[in-house]
């Protein structure tokens, strides 16, 4: 099966620690979930659910708890790295007690639905998000959207006229030594991954070495990464849009970092979802589509909004006000979809060494 070896990969790093995962107010008319597909009032659904979430407890865990507030749903979450979560419901198989699966990203809900693994939503909540940030057969909803950007250093970089074009540009010898990177990042495999859709295996490959080349400064996670583009001790990191506005929320316009956002298409601008999915095994399927129809809704959204300073994806509801407005984002022309095939992935940033 094509997932058996990211599987199996998965697991490895996980044991060794190597994958590290990494506002606005309601004029939607959205409306807090009052019934499931089935017709279950909300006020009617019992038991529980159980989650297995590859987004972080910090990130996901208070919106959840407002899920239990406003249903009464008692929720089992298992937090973990994106691709572990995705590579234990595999081996769980039938005997998985997962209702739903939330992953950082699109690719590992893409390689469960190449499994089979999930199963169709009902149109009423596939509808709410626009078609590229949905499965295109119907299984799994993004949540919230993350756009790819190069995070640079305010003293050392002038982006009007010191920045690339293109993400590609930076294997350019100018930025030997001032690149910064987190290739055991969930997020930063997912680029990867859209890079060999874009550019095929040859051209990712090149890529990967070109910065390699370069000598790149690993860092274990975004966060790190953006501190050290801050404190000056490498120029540019390639990370995701929302970790620059935690920093200046708590510190400051002074922080010594902002985000730059290729255009024209380029991989680098890459807009990526965390989603969620039902699985096919789930015991208790009003709950499940409960929380999907909760995350979508205008509280959830607006939490994402405000709280992780991320897109969100449901019509009508403000994205903060310091960020880029995703219809001015120029990302490239790809299926997310296509972004299933994680153990390719994996096996070219150890053949190349990006990966030790």
């Amino acid at each position: 099966m094509r997932f058996v070896k990211f599987a199996i990969a998965a697991f490895v790093l996980a044991a060794v620690g190597i994958l590290v995962a990494c506002g606005g107010g309601d004029d939607s008319g959205a409306e807090s979930p009052s019934a499931t597909q089935d017709g279950t009032p909300a006020d009617e659904l019992t038991g529980s659910v159980t989650i297995y979430s590859g987004r972080g407890e910090e990130l996901v865990g208070p919106v959840i708890e407002m899920f239990e507030q406003a249903t009464g749903i008692d929720v089992q979450v298992r937090y973990g790295e994106t691709a572990e979560m995705a590579a234990t419901i595999l081996e769980e198989g039938e005997n998985s007690p997962a209702d739903v699966y939330f992953g950082q990203d699109a690719g590992a809900l893409g390689a469960l639905a190449e499994e089979g693994r999930l199963s169709e939503l009902p149109d009423e909540l596939l509808d709410r998000v626009p078609a590229p940030y949905r499965s295109p057969d119907g299984v799994w909803v993004g949540i919230s959207g993350r756009a790819r950007v190069v995070a640079y250093n305010t003293d050392a970089i002038d982006p009007e006229t010191d920045l690339p074009n293109s993400i590609l540009d930076f294997t350019d010898r100018q930025w030997d030594g001032r690149i910064g990177w987190p290739p055991t990042n969930g997020s930063f495999q997912s680029f990867v991954t859209a890079l060999r859709e874009i550019e095929g295996e040859d051209g990712a490959r090149a890529w990967l070495e070109g910065i390699q080349a370069n000598n790149a400064t690993d860092y274990d996670n975004n966060t790190s990464a953006l501190e050290a583009v801050a404190r000056g001790e490498v120029d540019v990191a390639f990370i995701n849009h929302y970790y620059l506005f935690r920093f200046l929320e708590e510190v400051g316009e002074s922080y010594g970092a902002r985000n730059y956002y290729l255009a024209g298409g380029d991989p680098g601008a890459l807009v990526n979802v965390a989603g969620v999915g039902i699985l096919d095994t789930s015991s208790n399927r009003p709950a499940a589509e409960a929380f999907v129809d909760f995350m979508l809704a205008a509280e959830a959204q607006t939490f994402f909004a405000n709280e992780t300073f991320e897109y969100p994806l449901v019509e009508g509801i403000p994205t903060h006000p310091d960020l880029l407005p995703l219809a001015e984002i120029e990302p490239p022309d790809i299926d997310l979809s296509d972004l299933d095939d994680l153990d390719g992935t994996l096996e070219l940033l150890f053949d190349t060494g990006v990966l030790p």
